[in-house]
């Protein structure tokens, strides 16, 4: 009986689920869908150029023998792969398209440079980013039309900066606000300037970076020191200002800290808004592997998550980067991803300086055994006064001990308010002074969380 794509890519699977773990399964295999098959090919589609060399470079042989086994007459894989922006500008779609059929999305004009998968839809909002991030919104709504030109992100190294910046870009494009959009760095815009010079083509140079209604410029601090080129950047940036055109720039740090760069510039970028990017905080961090677990179909725990992001504190990159380095070493090791195991990646990511992070669950548990009394009474809503004390020691180890919230410290205890984990941090403090037995006890519960990460 002869089968369709569907039926007969099901089957393999059906086959494969058997052979791998669910995690890997769920990552690799259950994105890929069937879309074509004749008497000697089957189709796929994949969903990145990254995807599908991945899955070469680790599952062919698996793939093409289950596809042999079940078909049973020969049949080749063949994988069309949906094109990135950035595949397209390296070249490698290219390459890979000699042997697989490959639909490729719209995307920006070439002369945008931009990454469509900046957006500000896929921008976690945390504290740290909130003014940022509603200024840049501002600013793509109505390029141009605000007070805030030029508008000045900075922030430190994997803070989402760049991404910010080519959001505003794409939604001004989408929206029409802006017709011509712009998306270089200070180091492609000096390099350009220089062989403009070179090849005598300084007035096609200056056209280029004029003749535009938004110019987004990375990483402004590489233009210290650079006196040619900031004087070139000077009068571009002159030309659009006065022409009521948007220009947005990044730092690594506020302007005012530029040494370098001439004093007439700095009073530019003054002139219009500067927004900081703080690293986030642990809720932040959470939801931005959350995210990123959710773009990239990948089922993982909570507590790997909060694992995570309670020890790679100050740099977002980092943070998914450990993410993916996690999720090659289950593939790579054929086991799901579990605790330990991410202690192990994070171990090697983080060298020496890894300290394995204490969990509210790991101090209300230890907690509750030193001074006897049941995890379950320490969550709950008992106000016997030794589960009530209990309770308010573990709040206290909790606020000292983690990179938590007041909001998720409370959150862990059954949904208290951060006002009362306010209450038992004072209460704590204050009765350790007087209180030999509670130092006692204090002293013993922090032993045991020490040994519990070694």
């Amino acid at each position: 009986m002869e089968q369709n794509p569907d039926s007969l890519w099901q089957n393999c699977l059906d086959v494969i689920k058997a052979r791998v773990p669910d995690q890997t399964y769920e990552t690799w295999f259950k994105p890929i869908k069937p879309i074509d098959y004749d008497e000697d090919k089957l189709t796929v589609q994949v969903p990145s150029q990254f995807f599908y060399e991945w899955i070469e470079n680790h599952y062919k042989d698996l793939l093409n023998t289950t596809l042999e086994k079940i078909s049973g007459n020969g049949v080749r894989l063949v994988y069309s792969v949906v094109v990135s922006d950035e595949d397209m500008s390296d070249g490698s779609a290219q390459a890979a398209g000699q042997d697989s059929g490959r639909p490729v999305r719209q995307t920006p004009p070439a002369q945008s440079y931009l990454n469509e998968r900046y957006t500000f839809q896929n921008f976690v909002e945390g504290d740290n980013n909130q003014f940022a991030r509603a200024a840049a919104l501002a600013v793509a709504e109505t390029p141009g039309g605000t007070s805030f030109n030029p508008l000045v992100l900075y922030g430190g190294v994997g803070l989402g900066k760049t991404h910010l910046a080519q959001a505003i870009g794409n939604k001004s494009l989408e929206e029409g606000g802006a017709r011509r959009v712009l998306y270089t760095s200070s180091e492609k815009f000096t390099l350009e300037f220089i062989n403009s010079i070179k090849n005598n083509k300084t007035a096609e140079f200056s056209e280029q970076y004029r003749n535009v209604d938004l110019l987004i410029v990375d990483d402004i601090q590489f233009f210290q020191k650079k006196e040619s080129t900031q004087e070139q950047f000077f009068h571009t940036f002159n030309a659009l200002y006065q022409a009521g055109k948007q220009v947005v720039l990044t730092s690594d740090r506020p302007p005012k800290e530029l040494s370098g760069m001439e004093e007439r510039l700095l009073s530019r970028f003054h002139a219009g808004l500067i927004a900081d990017i703080q690293p986030p905080d642990l809720e932040t961090r959470i939801a931005i592997l959350q995210h990123k677990a959710q773009e990239d179909n990948i089922e993982i725990s909570y507590e790997i998550l909060e694992f995570l992001a309670a020890n790679i504190t100050s740099n977002v990159r980092e943070l998914e980067g450990s993410l993916i380095r996690l999720l090659a070493f289950s593939s790579l090791s054929n086991t799901d991803i579990t605790i330990d195991l991410a202690k192990k990646v994070l171990k090697e990511v983080v060298g020496k300086n890894f300290k394995s992070a204490v969990s509210i669950q790991d101090i209300q548990s230890i907690t509750g055994d030193v001074m006897d009394v049941s995890e379950s009474d320490i969550f709950g809503k008992g106000r016997k006064m030794e589960v009530a004390l209990a309770r308010q020691v573990a709040m206290y180890l909790s606020r000292e001990l983690t990179n938590s919230s007041l909001k998720t410290i409370g959150l862990h205890f059954g949904g208290r308010d951060h006002s009362t984990v306010v209450h038992a941090c004072k209460v704590i403090e204050e009765k350790r002074e007087k209180d030999e037995t509670l130092r006692s006890q204090l002293k013993s519960i922090r032993h045991k969380i020490e040994m519990s990460q070694l």
